[in-house]
């Protein structure tokens, strides 16, 4: 490991670490933009330069494409660097507008920060601007190519790091484009990052264009709640109105980037017919209300059908806070039927991946991006889990080899885009022996996951990429619990009524099965049958936890208030105007502490936090931090 002197502190660093990594590792920050830790060195800013005052290179060198050599003494501080650096930023706004005012991307600029840092504060030039036409590239990203500043970090990833073909760089003489051929929305599912990635404002959120500033927006870290990957995230909202969502770097699992189909998942919250009023027999009621009349009906149907009769039913896509008080809820009342999921097929392989996955064979995304054999099964993976996907072209840049097995794989030209695989008939004719660090993903439509473990050699790990959020946290609830699925607890006719939280059932229920009561924030059809309506928070509304394909927990912090949102609703939704302390429509509580309201009715004890007994190692856990639940529900880091 390469030691060196970085404005007279020691750095020792791994080998292949560049010299703005080192730096930046010690807390010394070298202005960069076309630098980034996912894409590398490219050397195209050139506004990283440092001075070497001794070691195998001397004079002014640009920080990002030097690696870091035993002997090297840097200064970052350096008359003759910090005046390069100065004269690059100047450079770069000659033909900049000056619109920071007015720009989106204001706040989040690194432009903005490292020309008040470097000291530009005065314009010299007096010509004209360069300008540029800017294009239409879909409903989610607006194109600003003025503010360009030719670092490459866009073309870079989009071709190179996601494999998108419909966007890229133009030239001719002394002018650079980057864009499409012609107008049009972009084609990549992780176009979104240009947003992120680019250093300016030229890619900015279109979804929220206008509607705040950085420094306005509540925001914290989350989960992406898109599928069961466990995308780490940060939603920004204002006035209680989901506005956009960004990435939020998690090496272990997304790296630093996140799919379109989780950012741009703003809709469903902000919607106008999103269930927030608590309703009895279709009539608007308060939610103390709705939870007096609940508990009422509850002890008149079970006086009346037995507890035999009476279902809970949780959901793969609650927190586990909800579905560990589902299970609460049904050994109070002695329920005949708990349920996670609706029907069969969705339970075998959450079920399945809780019995074969231990400490040794899970793999997280960064197991796939560093494998070297990949093999899908059973998966349109890139329809599924998008972001493997992208785990899964990472591996194959690198020079893993990638077999799709089995004619209920898809290999259309969308995953053709992303990776070079083939395509074999069965595992048998994979060479899993001949790899050091293989991996399978299997998907949803897998009919014997257990035969994939006996088939696989000792070293193979394995992914089980399924629907929701939560499946792996349910399959373990329904796994101790002694579940069953909705599906089967209806064929077996004893289930009369049930009380479903967050519930994702089969439209064609049985007329005679009642439901008591549904607690939801989407607009359910269960909503619509259900003889309570007891509306809950959104994901983003709350605190709570969240269990990934591979087992590991995170949790997500509340970002906004619940309530009604300040724009987009209709005459008819809009509350009274009149001044109060209480937010309109914000009365709404997370699942968990619905059924804990309903459980303090039916018995007068009050449980303050789900996560106790055996779930009590997931309290302590931080949006930095996660757990890797073990076969036995231990937990280790």
């Amino acid at each position: 490991m390469p030691k060196l002197i970085i404005d007279n502190q020691s750095v020792e660093v791994p080998d292949g670490t560049n010299v703005l990594e080192a730096a930046r590792s010690i807390g010394i920050v070298i202005p960069h933009f076309c630098w980034h830790p996912a894409l590398g060195k490219a050397g195209a800013c050139r506004v990283c330069a440092v001075k070497m005052l001794d070691g195998p290179v001397k004079g002014l060198q640009m920080s990002c494409m030097l690696p870091a050599q035993d002997g090297m003494v840097v200064s970052t501080t350096d008359e003759e660097a910090r005046a390069m650096r100065k004269s690059v930023i100047e450079w770069l706004m000659i033909n900049h507008p000056h619109d920071c005012p007015v720009c989106d991307e204001g706040g989040e600029c690194q432009l903005q920060d490292f020309t008040i840092a470097g000291g530009h504060g005065i314009r010299r030039y007096d010509g004209r601007k360069r300008t540029h036409v800017n294009q239409y590239l879909g409903q989610q990203i607006e194109h600003e190519m003025n503010r360009c500043i030719q670092c490459y970090r866009c073309v870079r990833f989009y071709q190179e790091y996601a494999g998108g073909t419909d966007f890229g760089v133009m030239g001719r003489a002394a002018s650079v484009y980057f864009g499409r051929q012609q107008d049009g929305a972009l084609e990549s599912p992780f176009s979104g990052n240009l947003v992120d990635i680019c250093p300016t404002g030229v890619f900015t959120d279109k979804t929220a264009r206008f509607r705040a500033r950085y420094w306005d927006y509540d925001m914290a870290p989350s989960i992406c709640p898109g599928c069961s990957l466990g995308c780490n995230t940060i939603p920004m909202a204002r006035y209680r109105e989901l506005l956009k969502t960004t990435a939020r770097r998690n090496d272990q699992i997304n790296g630093w980037f996140i799919c379109d189909r989780g950012r741009f998942a703003n809709a469903p919250v902000n919607a106008p017919d999103r269930p927030r009023q608590a309703l009895v027999d279709g009539m608007p009621v308060s939610m103390d209300t709705a939870l007096d009349a609940l508990a009422e009906r509850l002890s008149e149907f079970l006086e009346l059908h037995g507890p035999e009769a009476l279902a809970i039913v949780g959901s793969p896509r609650m927190s586990l806070e909800g579905n560990i008080m589902a299970g609460r809820l049904k050994e109070l009342l002695g329920a005949g039927t708990l349920c996670f999921f609706g029907q069969e097929h969705n339970e075998t392989l959450p079920r399945t991946a809780v019995s074969l996955l231990h400490a040794t064979n899970r793999a997280s995304q960064d197991g796939v991006r560093r494998a070297d054999l990949v093999v899908i099964m059973a998966c349109d993976i890139l329809e599924t889990a998008p972001m493997m996907a992208l785990a899964v072209r990472q591996a194959w840049r690198n020079g893993a080899h990638v077999f799709l097995v089995g004619c209920g794989t898809t290999s259309d030209a969308s995953h053709e885009q992303l990776f070079e695989s083939v395509s074999v008939p069965s595992l048998a004719d994979v060479p899993l022996l001949k790899a050091t660090s293989p991996v399978i993903i299997c998907g949803p439509q897998l009919q014997n996951p257990a035969a994939v473990l006996a088939a696989a050699p000792g070293t193979t790990k394995l992914a089980f990429i399924m629907e929701h959020p939560n499946s792996f946290g349910c399959a373990i609830l329904s796994r101790d619990l002694g579940a069953i699925s909705f599906q089967e607890a209806v064929a077996n006719g004893k289930v009369k009524g049930f009380i479903a939280l967050e519930s994702d059932l089969p439209a064609d229920l049985p007329s005679g099965i009642r439901v008591l009561a549904a607690a939801d924030w989407l607009p359910s059809g269960l909503i619509k049958r259900s003889e309570i309506v007891l509306p809950v928070t959104t994901w983003v509304e709350m605190d709570g936890t969240f269990v990934n394909h591979e087992g590991r927990a995170q949790r997500f912090s509340q970002v906004m208030q619940p309530g009604l949102p300040i724009k987009g609703l209709t005459p008819e939704l809009h509350p009274t105007r009149m001044h109060s302390h209480d937010i309109p429509g914000g009365d709404l509580l997370p699942a968990w502490q619905i059924v804990t309201e309903l459980i303090l009715r039916l018995s007068t004890e009050r449980i303050d936090d789900p996560l106790s007994g055996p779930w009590a190692p997931l309290a302590s856990l931080d949006s930095d931090t996660s757990l890797l639940l073990s076969d036995e529900r231990n937990t280790s880091s």
